[in-house]
């Protein structure tokens, strides 16, 4: 399937290449900002605008993926504190929605900084045109239908491309891709192999864990090779042998500020373990015997059996945030009644419940006392005692991936 290029809406179709770049460079539109609020202003101009088919669609669309759910930006805050609650979700929707927020209060501003861009439109300043809760429905429209160009011109890099997504179902594990052929003008969707008639096809999203799925497009798959945790630990620049820590973790090629990627398939990333063990040592010589190494020697027992109780009690109070347990998620997906919302958030929750749970199982394996109400107390409280922060988990530190 071909796209004409006269059809794809993309931000070298809106303005000229200059004017692009006096838009971006102000630091304040993002590309999808600048795609949402043309096409705002062209869905005033009704059927005059040229536009106007493909916003009628989105509009049908209502920035709903195939599971016939929104991106998380328009649910309220009781939907996410009710069947979110304890995800990273929340924290990266409340995140991003801040960041919509002062891109909505920059619109005036670009409008009169760049204001050749919009003379053709006879209406009001963008933000007496449009409330806020308008624009974060188109910017949910757009980011719902968003197909992501490779190698191509900045300015193409964003497209909305007719029956691509929504229409088109994105999937995690798809192998047929969209993507700009500059021999024919177009955006192209390559099939991966020869399709039967009436067979559903679907698109490659790219490499996103379902909570940016959710966030983006509405959707959760289950059977996403890609899906994560992040896990943030920070060192505290007060601990006395906080120079001495981040030397070691520096030949080891991590930072005093990481992240480890918790999947269901590496449930306990190599380095988490000695990373904990490092940052809990309480004397020179204890950070002298972290081996980062494959096969290394092992931390002294009494600073590992402190490092596996405090990433076990981390890994407990995260699975004690959630609203409620693996099986309620289970009831709701089986139940008729739940509704496209309930449903998706219990696909997505009962994931990530899923990781933390493998998590959990490898550290005991380990030797961690996942048991031991005690011990998973006095891993919290040597934490504390260094000062380390493991991220909170509504920061929005990019545990969503």
């Amino acid at each position: 399937m071909a796209i004409p290029e006269h059809l794809v809406l993309t931000l070298d179709r809106i303005f000229e290449s200059e004017f692009v770049a006096e838009v971006l460079t102000t630091d304040k539109l993002s590309e999808m900002a600048c795609l949402a609020l043309f096409l705002m202003y062209e869905k005033k101009m009704g059927k005059a605008s040229f536009w106007h088919p493909f916003i009628k669609e989105l509009d049908k669309q209502r920035a709903r993926g195939p599971q016939a759910v929104e991106s998380t930006l328009l649910w309220s805050d009781t939907e996410l504190d009710s069947l979110l609650r304890g995800s990273p979700l929340v924290g990266a929707t409340r995140g991003r929605l801040a960041s919509l927020r002062k891109e909505y209060e920059a619109l005036d501003t670009v409008w009169f900084m760049a204001g050749s861009l919009f003379n053709k439109y006879p209406f009001e300043v963008p933000t007496e045109a449009f409330s806020f809760e308008r624009f974060a429905q188109a910017f949910a429209a757009v980011q719902a239908a968003l197909v992501h160009l490779q190698g191509v011109p900045i300015a193409k890099r964003f497209a909305l491309v007719p029956l691509g997504p929504p229409l088109l179902a994105y999937s995690s594990t798809a192998k047929s891709m969209l993507s700009y052929d500059e021999a024919s003008r177009s955006v192209r969707l390559v099939a991966a192999a020869p399709l039967a008639p009436g067979q559903p096809l679907s698109a490659w999203c790219g490499p996103q864990p379902n909570a940016k799925l959710l966030l983006n497009y509405g959707i959760v798959d289950e059977h996403n090779p890609f899906d994560k945790l992040q896990f943030t630990f920070t060192l505290s620049t007060s601990d006395p042998l906080f120079q001495l820590k981040r030397a070691r973790l520096t030949e080891a090629g991590l930072a005093s500020q990481q992240a480890f990627d918790v999947s269901a398939s590496k449930p306990l990333p190599p380095a988490m373990v000695p990373y904990m063990a490092l940052a809990l040592a309480g004397s020179p010589e204890q950070v002298a015997a972290v081996s980062f190494a494959e096969g290394g020697p092992a931390a002294p027992p009494e600073l590992m059996a402190a490092a596996l109780a405090a990433l076990a009690a981390y890994t407990s109070r995260r699975q004690q945030a959630y609203a409620h347990p693996l099986w309620r998620d289970l009831e709701i997906l089986a139940d008729s009644r739940a509704t496209p919302r309930e449903k998706v958030a219990a696909r997505l929750t009962k994931v990530e419940k899923s990781i933390l749970a493998a998590c959990l199982d490898a550290l005991k394996a380990r030797g961690a006392p996942a048991e031991d109400a005690a011990a998973l107390r006095a891993g919290e409280q040597r934490m504390a005692a260094v000062g380390l922060r493991a991220g909170d988990l509504q920061d929005g530190q990019g545990h969503c991936g």
